[in-house]
């Protein structure tokens, strides 16, 4: 945790990955993030990953050092106890991807509380669903993905990316919107929808442009990067790496290792060009100088290969599981960013910070996830000031967990 954002409340009902992931930013930054959930856990409250307890470390992960509360919001009661929180004085945020409309639309909200800010996270611009993978199908990137082999079976990668980039849009416009009402006193509702996040992104990639505009269609390219030189090469020991040579000093690295500069200069004369000067020529004859540096890193173990790359500045990285990456000492386990935690599910884990480093601040340790509904009482007493009797009513009728 980096404490820049304290003094800063925010009240969160979400779920899933967008909206729960702009509070946990918003936490780490030092904000106090009030997550409100249904009684028993919302939809993914039991996500899986899960511990061998049960637990969900896909919920605990996503909402470490926030306060939990739950209420029942099937009863009335419960939805005037999550408005009256969302638009308490002490409130300066609420973070949502409820719908636009229902008893949390932010005009019955703003009828409260005039200068409440909402941010509310969406799947389409019009209200409608989306998620992750559904928003990636309609912009075409599963038709990239894969071997040219495939044709047009599509092929879904298992980074939700498009959650996690709008969950850090959300954090970057709360601290926008929290920027303009200190300038104006002036609340609003910020609606981010996912899929205008993805196209968005897309287009700043020049994709959208190249769609049309191109003169041909961007092709599969199994493992190749577009538009340099990449590919995932084995070496004599089997261990298979990625390689890339993007820049002329990561390609100059690259042939000067490998040795192959007497067969890259013959190839250059052949053709006519410079792969030391033009990224997209080292594209173009990707084939041939796939065949190359193939052979050559074949002929190599990466005990003597990886010293080299290092030295020489070349990008590179063995290809691993998950597990060995979360065992890998410089990773985590040495990693400052990570501190061991324990969950509520029991587990001990190493945790991260927030990624960025303030200098001129201490990185404080991470928090753990809350236990589900554990700070009902604490939230309702100090932001509604109800009493103890009022919080054991609430219990005893099933509206606060």
């Amino acid at each position: 945790m980096v404490p820049l954002l304290s003094g800063i409340t925010v009240v969160e009902a979400s779920s899933f990955v967008a909206a729960p992931s702009a509070g946990l930013y918003l936490a780490q930054l030092g904000a106090s993030v009030i997550r409100v959930d249904q009684v028993g856990g919302g939809p993914d409250f039991r996500r899986w990953p899960l511990a061998p307890s049960g637990g969900s470390l896909y919920w605990e992960s996503l909402n470490r050092g926030k306060a939990s509360v739950a209420l029942e919001l099937g009863q009335q009661e419960g939805r005037d106890l999550l408005t009256r929180l969302a638009t308490a004085p002490g409130v300066d945020i609420f973070l949502t991807n409820f719908p636009v409309d229902g008893f949390l639309a932010h005009e019955r909200l703003k009828a409260l509380r005039p200068d409440l800010i909402t941010i509310r996270v969406m799947g389409r611009p019009d209200g409608g669903p989306a998620l992750d993978y559904s928003v990636n199908a309609a912009l075409g990137f599963p038709l990239l993905t894969g071997p040219e082999s495939l044709g047009d079976a599509p092929v879904n990668h298992v980074l939700p990316a498009w959650d996690l980039l709008t969950g850090a849009m959300a954090a970057l416009a709360t601290l926008a919107a929290l920027r303009q009402r200190e300038r104006t006193g002036q609340g609003q509702e910020v609606r981010l929808p996912l899929a205008d996040v993805a196209v968005a992104a897309m287009a700043n990639l020049g994709m959208v442009a190249e769609a049309l505009v191109g003169t041909t269609p961007r092709p599969r390219l199994g493992n190749a990067v577009f538009g340099a030189f990449g590919r995932d090469f084995v070496a004599a020991c089997g261990a298979r790496l990625m390689i890339l040579a993007i820049t002329p000093r990561q390609w100059a690295g690259l042939v000067g290792v490998l040795g192959i500069e007497r067969q890259v200069a013959a190839l250059e004369a052949e053709l006519h060009t410079s792969f030391a000067r033009d990224e997209g020529e080292r594209f173009r004859h990707r084939e041939a100088l796939f065949r190359i540096v193939e052979s050559a890193v074949a002929a190599r173990p990466l005990a003597e290969l990886a010293p080299a790359f290092d030295a020489a500045g070349v990008c590179w990285e063995r290809y691993r599981t998950v597990a060995e990456a979360a065992a890998d000492p410089v990773l985590v386990a040495g990693n400052p960013l990570f501190s061991p935690v324990t969950q509520p599910s029991g587990e001990k884990v190493p945790v991260p910070g927030f990624p960025a480093q303030f200098t001129a601040l201490e990185r404080l340790p991470p928090r753990s996830a809350p236990v589900l509904g554990e700070d009902g009482e604490a939230v309702l007493s100090e932001l509604l000031g109800l009493s103890a009797g009022d919080v054991r009513a609430l219990r005893a009728r099933g509206t606060l967990g």
